[in-house]
């Protein structure tokens, strides 16, 4: 015996009004991987020249990046040594490297360097990454 039509209309609004009232939130986490998650929180104005850096030659911003680990710059990798961080840094330094002759690096590049800026606010307002 199938469900009638009004049946199912008092149950989605049912379903409705318990979802309004209820103020159940809903948390998105984006998962990063191991380059991803080593990119540094680093101070604005740093950032923002790493930025500029990958901008114009690919891959040099984040060269320059994987120095601030060693200088104690956090990532989102608590768990690995800093030269495990540093080295996944020049590896993603290398491979804007290789692949911006096929403009695949230095796009990759340019939006490598606008996280850095995305991760350098969180850092100076405050805000736990919650991304």
């Amino acid at each position: 015996m199938e469900p009638s039509h009004k049946d199912a209309e008092t149950a989605a609004a049912g379903a409705r009004g318990a979802s309004a009232s209820s103020g159940v939130v809903v948390q998105v986490r984006e998962k990063k991987g191991p380059l991803r998650a080593a990119i540094p929180y680093m101070p604005f104005p740093v950032a923002v020249l790493c930025l500029f850096l990958n901008t114009f030659v690919p891959g040099l911003g984040t060269f320059v990046s994987a120095f601030t680990v060693l200088c104690g710059a956090r990532t989102d990798l608590p768990d690995r040594h800093v030269c495990c961080v540093f080295w996944l840094n020049i590896a993603a330094a290398l491979i804007q490297i290789l692949t911006a002759i096929v403009m695949v690096g230095w796009i990759m590049s340019i939006f490598w360097g606008m996280d850095m800026v995305i991760l350098a606010r969180y850092k100076e307002q405050g805000i736990p990454q919650q991304l």
